[in-house]
């Protein structure tokens, strides 16, 4: 009986903590088609390329002509900083050349990210 209620207590625990929710990398290259205006995974567009993010400092992609706050921001890319960072582009780096308003569903956002993950652990973006 004391498991049971320490498991239950996990749970709301982690309910209340806002624990992330299971992401889906199909779901998530659906959302990436809405990216596709201003990005690509391999090349430069209006906005740089998504192959090499995770572990990158954003402002660094050689070439590309980032905003100065972007290039000063001191962000490094994994997954809880571009959580942040889809949530509201322009209040986690204010001045950011990205006029995009954001993905404001926390799941559509995890759905990316995991999408995002997954396109760069493959062939394409070891080029």
């Amino acid at each position: 009986m004391k498991a049971l209620a320490f498991l239950v207590a996990g749970a709301a625990l982690a309910l209340a903590a806002g624990a992330a929710p299971a992401a889906d990398p199909a779901a998530g290259e659906a959302i990436y088609a809405r990216c596709l205006a201003c990005h690509a995974l391999a090349y430069d567009r209006t906005g740089p390329r998504h192959c090499g993010l995770f572990g990158r400092r954003a402002g660094s992609v050689a070439g590309f002509a980032y905003s100065e706050a972007m290039k000063r921001s001191k962000i490094v890319w994994n997954g809880k900083t571009l959580d942040r960072f889809l949530a509201n582009p322009m209040a986690a780096v204010p001045g950011t050349a990205m006029g995009y308003a954001g993905v404001t569903d926390r799941q559509e956002r995890a759905d990316l990210i995991a999408y995002l993950e997954r396109e760069n652990r493959s062939a394409a973006c070891r080029k």
